[in-house]
């Protein structure tokens, strides 16, 4: 499947920024939580590879019998958009952190290494 069978939302859905911000509260303080969320929501939507993402992430693929994995594919072969990406850089570490879509970007990954994924970073 290419990328371009793929459908993606304009912007990030509402509800991905509080899960961003769980997300980012288990490494960071409330306060850099909160700034880190904050300017996820202003910054521009860019793109990058699939396979970009999980080795700047240095996370694991997650299989397609994962629930979560399995039911992003469903809707991806249903026609559904998908909602972009929120990632944050781990500049100390040398890494990039999946603040929200880790499980959108593992079933795109199985469609697509290649695929292009829309993100907003910080």
């Amino acid at each position: 499947m290419s990328d371009s069978k793929i459908k993606w939302l304009e912007k990030p859905e509402a509800h991905d920024y509080p899960a961003a911000r769980s997300c980012l509260n288990l490494i960071y303080d409330d306060k850099r939580a909160d700034r880190f969320v904050a300017a996820l929501r202003k910054v521009p939507v860019v793109e990058f590879k699939s396979k970009d993402i999980f080795r700047a992430a240095r996370l694991p693929l997650l299989g397609k019998d994962n629930s979560h994995v399995a039911r992003d594919r469903a809707r991806i072969r249903g026609g559904e958009k998908l909602s972009p990406i929120l990632l944050v850089r781990d500049s100390a570490n040398g890494k990039v952190i999946i603040a929200d879509g880790y499980h959108r970007l593992c079933a795109v990954y199985s469609f697509d290494e290649d695929a292009v994924i829309p993100c907003r970073i910080v």
